[in-house]
């Protein structure tokens, strides 16, 4: 049995909360099923099974009851689990440990170099990676892990037959080539607001940990946090820029006791798992993009203010922004009170 969209966005907007929500929808569908007598058998709450089961084929999907014997274990034991869960591509996967990467749809691009790296060094590693198949950071974290020739696992808030944003077509079809792309609602069903803060249990379900790379101040993403919380799952935080919007909610989860991530090594030492060696993600070493590797050498040369290093390297300030960000953060470059800026030499 699946919920009935309708049921589980009356559920949500009577409740609000996720986990009381789904809980109710679910009373809900199973009274509407008891009522209506369904014949034996049938997965999917409708009047009409044989519909259902030429809808799953349609999608290339398979129904997993809670009670099957692959139903993946770590959702198993949650006080909500889904009742029956759909699944495109190869259902074993959903056994193997995993870590779930998220973050801001609108991501800045050093967010999505951090959360593509992060991905690519735990698959690497041998864990999958577990998102929601959105724009920004979800999308990057199953690039990485499909660039390491990795096991990625998608979580839908909508119908299995269905892929939100319908950019991410392409995307769904090789994350379900490599592992999975997985949801709970009947097929069919579109995306709808109240579906994804449900969805993001399932995230933060299936995994190990959960990995927050960026989080505005009020963003679902934190709400995938506060599951894991309650799932008693590890919280880690990549640290941002405290003046940029996008890293407010997860700078505020380091605050308030998430563990910080600076490389993958990081998430596998807390995990006992064995290190990768991974590099931070940072433009230092073999890691320097082309653009940073420009000014440090132009700082090598001598220390510059900013409209000095733009002239020198004949790029606008604001295209010297971002590179200059990483290399701070990576501490690589600091800005004296002058607003000098400077190379500092690190540590062999």
């Amino acid at each position: 049995m699946a919920l009935q969209p309708e049921l589980a966005v009356a559920a949500f907007r009577q409740h609000r909360h996720p986990r009381i929500a789904l809980q109710a929808a679910v009373r809900a569908a199973r009274a509407s099923r008891r009522k209506q007598t369904p014949p034996a058998g049938a997965d999917l709450q409708s009047s009409d099974p044989l519909a259902d089961l030429e809808a799953l084929a349609r999608a290339e999907a398979v129904a997993l009851p809670v009670d099957s014997p692959l139903y993946p274990p770590r959702l198993g034991v949650l006080s909500d689990p889904a009742v029956v869960l759909l699944v495109r591509g190869r259902a074993a996967v959903l056994q193997r440990p995993a870590v779930a990467i998220v973050g801001s749809r609108a991501a800045t691009v050093y967010g999505k170099r951090v959360a593509r790296q992060f991905a690519r060094d735990l698959a690497a590693a041998g864990l999958t990676i577990v998102s929601g198949l959105a724009r920004g950071i979800d999308a990057e974290a199953h690039e990485g892990a499909l660039e390491a020739g990795g096991v990625t696992v998608g979580v839908l808030a909508c119908g299995i037959d269905r892929i939100y944003p319908r950019e991410h077509r392409a995307l769904a079809q090789r994350v379900a080539a490599s592992g999975a792309v997985i949801g709970e609602l009947p097929v069919g069903t579109p995306p709808r607001a109240p579906f994804f803060p449900m969805r993001n249990r399932l995230i933060s379900g299936l995994s190990l940990a959960v990995l927050v790379v960026e989080a505005r101040e009020r963003s679902g993403t934190l709400i995938t946090a506060s599951h894991a919380a309650n799932q008693g799952r590890d919280v880690f935080a990549v640290p941002g820029p405290i003046t940029a919007p996008t890293s407010v909610g997860s700078n505020r989860l380091l605050r308030d006791g998430a563990i910080i991530a600076l490389s993958a090594d990081d998430v596998l030492r807390e995990l006992g798992l064995e290190s990768t060696g991974a590099t931070r993600p940072s433009p230092s070493g073999e890691q320097t993009t082309e653009g940073a590797a420009a000014i440090l050498e132009a700082l090598r040369r001598a220390p510059a203010s900013r409209d000095e290093l733009s002239q020198r390297l004949d790029r606008a300030p604001e295209q010297l922004a971002l590179d200059l960000l990483e290399l701070e953060l990576a501490g690589r470059v600091a800005e004296d009170r002058d607003g000098r800026l400077s190379i500092v030499d690190l540590p062999e």
